[in-house]
């Protein structure tokens, strides 16, 4: 172990204690290494410390003081940081990370024109939303954020964070200052875009063979992903023109009427389509040809269980600030809480969640204070309401605010392909709370009711479940059997043809998927508490938890639904069979429940109704009743379908769904494990219920569970006990 007098000897007397020294190798700035936690050090290079203020992106504070604090390096220098080693030289300034064998994990090299550092053999995630797709290497990231052709129009819009993640057990996140990072060379590096000779530069990097400690770094540092309201993930169905008053009740009765399951109506504003919920970009005022009397509409709505979302455009352009700001800074018309109050007279008529628009040009700092501010602004009214927010711009940090999705993207089939890996790796950059225009927003030939049943499907499966686009009508799910294109938005050149407006097959389809997403949502909030208390999202890269197998760590083509589902979207029009890679270990198929071997690519036959599912084995899937809104009572009993062929456990979560309370312990965790030799399933804590339990290919059995934490046990039939 080296001991600080070690320390001293090696850097010419500044390691530790802040002073400059006068020996060779003289660094242009001081260097600080410390360290955030036992996998996370912090890299500062800087002339003063004013430049390491304090920035509200990073909410971590360091786990000790800096270990090393110097001006010159005299000669190199070797530092433990728990079980690894950090190893220092000059000329140029380079650390390295090694293990206890001596092996190099990472090494950044820092000269005048930024950091150079390995990017090793394997694919590399992260970097935000949006851009070339799966593997981000061979390109270069300007860090451009917004919509802009010709990628807008396949992987949607970039939301630009400079977070690397390697499946070689290594993570960078370029705090300060913004810059370009280049994946196209046999060396990654970063390049501030500033032009003065020397930078102030502010990395973090993490080191951690769990690719789980990965992500629960970057949530430590960034922010742990906030805890949605139950709402928010049922299914949202958005409106472009409207007619009137009549039409928007109307389509709201028709989900209730036709019983396919809705949570949230979303209005957009005028500007983008002609007549929209309020009377122009920017406007709070609501357009009375079809909100004549919006206070008593929303009452109506929230009668039938939909809650109301609104569209708004034109942000301040240099937003700064947070929405409890006071004084003569609330004064300025950038600053959050004068914006915020332009919004509370609409919010105070029953408004349940906003939908922020354009910020394109918004920089990194005033992306994170709108991000910020419709979190905070909301809470103001309703303090012990879970806010709701749709964003299309943001920056690290956005995990604790809102949700994402991911832009304008054409309606066609390149497109839907495309989501899947943007998908992926916006969760691997923290923000596990994201979805798609289901079907697409800018419509093309190739857009048929073939079409929004694969990408409604695919949403079934996504965080957030939203279907929106131009020609909006056609984004119904029951809008492929009308004969009418509904308002039209685009040239008829590029509209499918009308003989394709006749398709019967869609709404029974959809209501399907819609059934199925609201009996998962047992399973889907239990990995959404996961995802806030441990930045795992829910929407899984298979590498996440199949590291070691080289073809989960490649494709990007589909991926894992919490721990226990793999999903294989279809992206081909007229598919008749899809090839899916199933990860080592045994699976079953969702729909035959047949079992498969995996380790191997298979073809799984498919029709049009069949998204392919796999469940591995050891799963306890939760199964809910069909519900038409997430918080509709029932009385059936809560069905657990016991996969068997491994040991197994399942957290189940459960609590109010849109208060705090959780925060202060009211919330219930049903803790289950499954004993695969003696077909018995433990069921311990919770709250006490009737459980109907049943094994793929066996009788259900009924139980009345006494929700104690002692537990109880439940023996399985219709399979013998397996043999270890």
């Amino acid at each position: 172990m080296l001991t600080r007098r070690d320390l001293l000897a090696g850097l010419g007397g500044a390691a530790l204690s802040g002073q400059a020294a006068s020996h060779a190798a003289p660094l242009p700035q001081e260097l600080i290494l410390t360290p955030m936690s036992r996998r996370t050090l912090r890299l500062s290079r800087i002339s003063s410390a004013a430049e390491l203020a304090r920035d509200p992106v990073i909410v971590a504070d360091p786990a000790t003081p800096p270990i090393l604090r110097t001006r010159s390096l005299n000669s190199p220098l070797t530092l433990p940081w728990g079980p690894l080693k950090i190893k220092l030289s000059a000329t140029p300034l380079t650390i390295a990370i090694e293990d206890a064998n001596g092996k190099t994990l990472q090494q950044l090299k820092f000269d005048d024109e930024g950091i150079t550092f390995r990017t090793g053999a394997l694919p590399l995630f992260g970097v935000g939303e949006g851009g070339p797709q799966y593997d981000r290497r061979d390109h270069e990231y300007t860090m451009r954020n917004g919509q802009y052709n010709p990628d807008q129009r396949v992987e949607g819009g970039r939301v630009p964070i400079p977070w690397i993640i390697s499946p070689e057990g290594w993570a960078l996140f370029f705090h300060q200052p913004f810059g370009i990072i280049n994946l196209a060379s046999p060396e990654g590096h970063f390049r501030p875009t500033q032009t003065a000779v020397v930078q102030p530069l502010d990395l973090f990097l993490v080191i951690s063979p769990d690719p789980a400690g990965l992500l629960a770094e970057y949530a430590a540092l960034t922010g742990y992903p906030h805890l949605p309201p139950m709402w928010s993930l049922g299914f949202l169905q958005s409106h472009r023109t409207l007619a009137s008053r009549d039409e928007i009740m109307t389509e709201a009765a028709t989900f209730r009427e036709k019983k396919l399951p809705c949570d949230g109506l979303i209005y957009l504003g005028t500007g983008f389509c002609p007549s929209g919920w309020n009377t122009g970009h920017g406007s709070f005022e609501f357009n009375q040809a079809v909100f004549p009397d919006p206070a008593k509409m929303i009452a109506e709505l929230h009668s039938e269980h939909f809650h109301v979302v609104l569209h708004l455009t034109k942000p301040p352009e240099k937003l700064f600030g947070q929405a409890a700001d006071t004084g003569a800074a609330a004064q300025d018309d950038n600053n959050a809480a004068h914006y915020w109050s332009k919004h509370r007279e609409v919010f105070q008529l029953g408004v349940d969640g906003w939908w922020p628009d354009e910020g394109d040009s918004l920089d990194p700092a005033s992306r994170f204070a709108r991000n910020r501010l419709y979190w905070e602004g909301p809470l103001q009214d309703r303090p012990n309401v879970r806010p709701f927010t749709l964003h299309r711009n943001g920056y690290a940090g956005i995990e604790r605010f809102g949700w994402l999705w991911s832009g304008d993207i054409n309606s066609d089939w390149k497109a839907l392909a495309a989501q899947i890996s943007v998908g992926i790796n916006t969760g691997l950059t923290g923000m596990p709370w994201w979805g798609t225009d289901t079907g697409g927003f800018i419509p093309t030939r190739e857009f048929t009711g073939e079409l929004y049943v694969r990408w409604f499907q695919f949403s079934a499966f996504c965080p957030l479940f939203r279907a929106h686009g131009r020609n909006w009508k056609l984004h119904l799910p029951w809008g492929w059997n009308t004969g009418d294109y509904g308002p039209i938005e685009v040239n008829r050149s590029q509209l499918t043809d009308e003989s394709n407006l006749h398709n019967a097959s869609v709404e029974p389809i959809c209501r399907q998927y819609l059934n199925l997403r609201y009996q998962l949502l047992p399973y889907l909030y239990s990995a959404v508490r996961e995802a806030h208390d441990t930045g795992m999202p829910v929407m899984r890269a298979m590498w996440l938890h199949y590291p070691d197998d080289t073809k989960s760590v490649q494709r990007g083509d589909q991926y894992l639904w919490g721990r226990d589902i793999l999903v294989a979207p279809v992206v081909e029009p007229g598919a008749k069979t899809r090839r899916v890679y199933l990860p080592p270990g045994e699976w079953y198929d969702f729909w035959t429940n047949q079992t498969v071997n995996g380790g191997r690519e298979i073809e799984r036959a498919v029709d049009l109704a069949t998204l392919p599912l796999y469940v591995r084995t050891g799963a306890i899937l939760p199964f809910g009743p069909v519900k038409q809104y997430t918080s509709e009572p029932v009385n059936q009993p809560l069905r657990l379908r016991v996969y068997p062929g491994a040991e197994g456990h399942f957290s189940l979560y459960e609590d109010d769904g849109v208060s705090f309370a959780y925060e202060r312990g009211q919330f219930t965790r049903t803790e289950m494990r499954w004993d695969d030799h003696r077909r018995e399933l433990h069921l311990s804590n919770g709250r006490a219920r009737t459980l109907e339990i049943e094994l793929p290919h066996g009788p259900k059995k009924r139980v009345e569970f006494s929700g104690t934490a002692v537990g109880q046990t439940i023996v399985l039939g219709g399979l013998p006990a397996r043999t270890r």
